[in-house]
Formats: structure tokens, C-alpha cells, sequence
């Protein structure tokens, strides 16, 4: 007759040179095959981004474009079609929310009119573009008019100032809105129409005269 006991093997893990002894529900786990149940998976790196990285913020690419529309000329040394040709949504949104907060004078229905003419307003251009032949694509319209609302804010606090003469405050508002679609028309306005610039370069100037009319409340 045979006679004896069976004893819990003393399971130990090699972690690093160090040896660990194993409870007795942790080596009972992993002889009935759950010791997948004690696996600890890795961090994954992907998991520990910064937030800005995750929405795809790039801060120093919307200061760039920021200098780019404020100062269109070309003698600067800008590289100004990085504002086309490599499109964002958080800087124009921010650009725009802002004109917006500017704008209210008590009455917050005028935000919810800037984001609509903003987005069916670009969307009017860049049909117009694509029938006259140009090459672009929604977003980057929707950038560069984004963008270009910067000259009506840097105008705004002057309004402020001049306010109560109406021949500087109309020459401001004047100039404001030609740097503003001079600087879309500059970006979107390519050698590719040729002959029909003066049909995308109208319907640009009429859109930032209608954002101006949001802001002084027209």
C-alpha cells in the first residue's frame, strides 16, 4: 500500500534576480489555468500624452499662423501659406469664439450668428472657389477665414476709443475690414483663377463687412 501527502509546491518567480513565493490562491490560480486572471498589462504610452497633444493643439503653429494674417505682407518673410496648406480647427474656433465675446454688448445671440456666418459663410466661398476652379479644400477655407478675423479685433479697442467721431471710427472700420480680406483673399485667391479673382475676392470683402456689422451692432 502506498501512503503519503501531496504538498503545495513552493512556487517562486525570478522578478529581476529577486526570488518571490507565491500564495497558496495565486499557485492554485495558475495550475487550474487562470493565471492569465494575475497579469498586470503594461502602461501604455500612447495613454500618458499631454492634453493639448490628444486635441491635436499645437500652440506654437496658431501663434505662427497668428503673425502670418496680422502682418499679410510679403516682404516680412512669412510663410504665409502654411495658413492654406496646413489647416487647424482649434485656432480659427478660438478666433472666432473671442470676436464673438467681443461682440456681445449684452446679447448673446449674436454669438450663435458669428459661429453660423463663420462656417456657412466659408462654406459659400469654398463652393464658389471650387466652381471658378480653384483648388482647395473646405477646412482650409474655414481656417483662413477664421484666422483672418484677427485685424477686426486688433480694430475693436480703437472703435472703442474713437467712437464718438464718426469719420475716424468709419476709416477704421474701413481699414480694419480691408486688412482682414486682404489677408483671406491673399491665402485663398491663387494663380489658378487668373482673370476671375474679383469674383471670390468680393464675396470675401461683403462676408468680414457682414462680421463687422455683428460687432458694432449694425
Amino acid at each position: 500500500d502506498l501512503s503519503g501527502s501531496i504538498t503545495t509546491p513552493d512556487v517562486k518567480l525570478n522578478l529581476g534576480g529577486e526570488f518571490i513565493k507565491e500564495s497558496t490562491a495565486t499557485t492554485f490560480l495558475r495550475q487550474r489555468g487562470y493565471g492569465w486572471l494575475l497579469e498586470v498589462e503594461d502602461d501604455d504610452p500612447e495613454d500618458n500624452k499631454p492634453l493639448l497633444e490628444e486635441l491635436d493643439i499645437d500652440l506654437k503653429d496658431i501663434y505662427y499662423k497668428i503673425r502670418c494674417v496680422l502682418m499679410p505682407m510679403p516682404s516680412l518673410g512669412f510663410n504665409r501659406q502654411v495658413v492654406r496648406d496646413n489647416p487647424d480647427f482649434w485656432g480659427p474656433l478660438a478666433v472666432v469664439l473671442f470676436f464673438s465675446m467681443i461682440s456681445l454688448y449684452g446679447q448673446f445671440k449674436v454669438v450663435s450668428w458669428i459661429i453660423t456666418i463663420w462656417i456657412f459663410g466659408s462654406l459659400t466661398i469654398f463652393l464658389l472657389a471650387r466652381v471658378l476652379g480653384g483648388e482647395v479644400a473646405y477646412g482650409q477655407v474655414l481656417g483662413v477665414i477664421g484666422y483672418s478675423l484677427l485685424p477686426l479685433i486688433v480694430i475693436a479697442p480703437l472703435l472703442l476709443v474713437v467712437g464718438s467721431f464718426e469719420v475716424v471710427s468709419t476709416l477704421i472700420k474701413l481699414f480694419g475690414v480691408f486688412w482682414a480680406a486682404y489677408s483671406a483673399a491673399s491665402l485663398l485667391v491663387g494663380e489658378e483663377f487668373k482673370t476671375k479673382k474679383p469674383l471670390l475676392i468680393y464675396p470675401i470683402f461683403l462676408l468680414y463687412i457682414y462680421f463687422l456689422s455683428l460687432y458694432t451692432g449694425v
